[in-house]
């Protein structure tokens, strides 16, 4: 159910005086005067939201409509005198409502385009109802994390499922709070933590003895391999004491701090929502047009994909449809896939969900498995989806047909890549050696897509493959190592492996060199350049994120995600363990070759900005509650902010952050409705670079695995929201 407080307006304003102060009212016009400055066209809702103590300002003003075949919102802000515009609506009936910080739900206002609204703003009754409204990282900053003094802590560690010997224990000891900091975030790569979902139990669960005991049943629903391993790993008592300990306290009353109303740009943001897919779908991510050249495919479809059933996921925009079209394979999808996921889900105990009946949730877990997409130049969406057998053929392993093969033979594979064209609406499977987890077009004449997918990186000639359809011709794959000797060819038996694997891939607009992270504790970024003839010549560098280092010790992140490049070659990395974004400049470094350039000797090539938002509780140095799953940067000037800015996704609070480098400062484009809106990827479209404003935005899915955790419950699909942002908040 949508968070709705239906008050009566006089009974509301007493006792609201201070929820409003901390809120932020500040003296404006009259009503009818502030009204009269918004200029309502005929595609328009506008008008001037009012508080008890007047004109409402950085609140969002909602206006939905069920009158298409999807869902659809548009969300503004107010500006400093309460004064909102709704622009471009499309002809359908709204309800119209406001919601912010101190509020809480204002009764919904039935409109039709080119209607002027006088919204009133309904004060929150107490701190506690108000506090529903705050995004997950400021819930989940009340955890409550071991102090400095705790560590080294060692905590009892069980096998984890289908990895060991069953009852198996060992210990773990975390050396520091940061590593500590780092595991206990890890919840977040499926799901927000601190919404209402995690940090309540939910009523379905039904009684346990203890809060001990539902977080226990919890973790066991429906053979959550995934969560179940990630709090046996931090040793099992030990973390879902933690957890319990958390919903306690929010139970009795202990409360976040209050967020920031939206102000300076973010007020000039206007959100579309959509609904789309299905009600059980987990849409990984999605892609708008061809990063390289983001005027292409204007005003086009957009394509996501549903990892859990198997599907493409494709949105019209324009025409307000959302359809799913299914994974075709090239073998039995009996036979496809990793056979030790189904072997691990077998060790967890299986409870029923607090949510779904057998009957109602029953997602295939399709072997195709679509991760990430991206697009060529001819509109065509490239996935990194399963299409063929778990066991490699031979092209893969023997040495004596692949040259590849003979660097670093691959047995086995779940996931490899399919072409989907929209034009004649018919798929082509591709058969990789490498696994496929993300992917990205070069900027060369080959067309070249960069493919990783955690032990190597892959490439596929498209221009190779188009001609020819020789799937084993056009693809090759390098693993990381040093040139150790300096003699300009990798050798397994001469040359030093690098520890680590590959996570995300980003080919350089720059110099046409490959770059990935490398997810740990603090991690690495990994530089590779194929040369003449890979996987001979393919030489790759490494950069670890600074942590401890003598010569930066004002530096200290961890757990680099997210990759991308800006288009002067400056690489942007989410360090979503440390919550910061960090930079790295190639040039700045004075050692690049020789027997130290093994990691550490290029802190200088590095610049952190920390995320905004609260600190876990207990936590002194600055290491938020927030959590970055990926991050891009807007080098064509796609959103309006200017070209090459860094975009990280506040996937724990319901955002986008926007970077402006040059001052340092964030721009935090909120989703406020509905909660929770949590993203993996985000990508940005021209649909006219002539409209001003109008013409360009960023685009995000919500990315979630329980889509059901949304405050509009059992039923919500995931939802994708186009961001645009306006010279100033009443702009039409």
């Amino acid at each position: 159910m949508r968070l709705r407080f239906m008050l009566a307006f006089v009974a509301a304003t007493l006792g609201a005086a201070v929820v409003l102060a901390a809120a932020g009212q500040q003296a404006a016009p009259a009503p009818r005067a502030a009204a009269a400055g918004v200029t309502i066209g005929p595609s328009d809702v506008g008008g001037v939201v009012m508080g008890p103590n007047g004109p409402e300002a950085g609140v969002w003003v909602i206006a939905e409509t069920s009158d298409f075949a999807t869902k659809m919102r548009k969300i503004v802000v107010t500006d400093d005198g309460g004064r909102y515009l709704v622009p471009d609506l499309p002809k359908a009936n709204y309800q119209v409502w406001v919601r912010g910080y101190g509020l809480v739900d204002s009764r919904p206002v039935s409109a039709k385009p080119g209607s002027r609204l006088a919204l009133t703003a309904v004060p929150a009754p107490n701190a506690r109802a108000a506090a529903q409204y705050y995004p997950a990282n400021y819930w989940y900053s009340l955890l409550r994390v071991p102090e400095k003094t705790a560590f080294p802590l060692t905590v009892p560690v069980p096998a984890p499922a289908g990895r060991g010997t069953p009852g198996t224990m060992t210990t773990r000891t975390f050396q520091s709070q940061d590593e500590w900091i780092n595991a206990v975030k890890g919840c977040i790569v499926c799901h927000q933590m601190g919404d209402k979902g995690t940090r309540e139990l939910p009523p379905g669960l039904g009684v346990t003895d203890s809060t001990f005991a539902g977080w226990d049943k919890r973790l066991r629903i429906g053979g959550n391999t995934g969560g179940f391993n990630g709090v046996n790993q931090m040793g099992y008592d030990h973390m879902v004491g933690i957890y319990a300990d958390w919903t306690d306290r929010i139970r009795a009353g202990e409360l976040p701090e209050m967020p920031p109303r939206p102000e300076g740009k973010e007020r000039n943001i206007v959100l579309t929502v959509w609904d789309v897919a299905t009600p059980t779908s987990f849409v990984h991510d999605i892609i708008s047009t061809d990063k390289r050249t983001p005027t292409l495919n204007a005003n086009g479809l957009i394509f996501g994909v549903d990892y859990h059933n198997g599907l493409l996921v494709i949105v019209d925009p324009v025409k307000n449809t959302n359809q799913v079209v299914p994974f075709p394979t090239l073998d039995d999808k009996r036979t496809m896939g990793n056979p030790g996921f189904a072997a691990a889900a077998n060790r967890v105990e299986a409870v029923p969900s607090a949510y779904w009946t057998a009957a109602e949730f029953n997602p295939r877990d399709d072997a195709s498995n679509p991760n990430s997409l991206t697009e060529d130049e001819l509109g065509r969406a490239w996935v990194a989806s399963g299409v063929s057998a778990w066991e490699n053929p031979a092209t893969c392993t023997d040495g004596t047909l692949n040259k590849f093969a003979k660097q670093f033979p691959i047995a086995t594979n779940d996931r490899h890549v399919s072409m989907y064209d929209p034009r004649t609406k018919t798929f082509k499977l591709i058969p990789t050696c490498f696994r496929s987890h993300h992917l990205n077009f070069a900027y060369d004449s080959d067309r070249t897509l960069y493919v990783e997918g955690g032990q190597a990186i892959g490439w596929i000639n498209t221009k190779m493959y188009d001609a020819t359809g020789d799937a084993v011709a056009s693809q090759g794959w390098c693993v990381p190592y040093f040139d150790s000797n300096g003699d300009g060819k990798i050798d397994p038996k001469v040359d030093q492996r690098i520890q680590g694997g590959t996570y995300s891939v980003q080919p350089s607009p720059k110099d046409g060199s490959v770059w990935a992270a490398s997810p740990g504790f603090p991690g690495k970024l990994l530089r590779m350049v194929r040369g003449a003839n890979p996987p001979e010549t393919c030489i790759f560098e490494a950069f670890n994120v600074p942590y401890k280092n003598s010569a930066r010790p004002d530096l200290k992140g961890y757990l680099p995600r997210g990759i991308d490049i800006d288009s002067n070659g400056v690489v942007w990395t989410a360090l979503a363990g440390s919550s910061q974004l960090a930079s790295f400049d190639r040039s700045k470094c004075k050692i690049l070759t020789g027997p130290t350039a093994t990691g550490d000797h290029c802190p200088e090539g590095w610049t952190f900005y920390p995320f905004p938002g609260p600190n876990f509780k207990g936590v002194t140095e600055q290491t938020t509650a927030e959590w970055a799953y990926y991050n891009w940067v807007d080098k064509h000037n796609t959103f309006g902010m200017g070209e090459n800015i860094p975009i990280v996704n506040g996937t724990n609070s319901d955002s986008l952050l926007a970077l402006d480098p040059a001052t340092g400062k964030w721009t935090t484009l909120r989703v406020p409705y509905p909660l929770s809106f949590y993203q993996r990827g985000l990508d940005g479209r021209i649909d006219d670079a002539n409209a001003g404003w109008k013409g360009r935005g960023l685009w995000a899915v919500n990315g979630t695995r329980t889509p059901w955790h949304m405050e509009t419950g059992k039923g919500q699909p995931s939802t994708m929201v186009r961001f645009q942002i306006r010279p100033d908040p009443l702009a039409r």
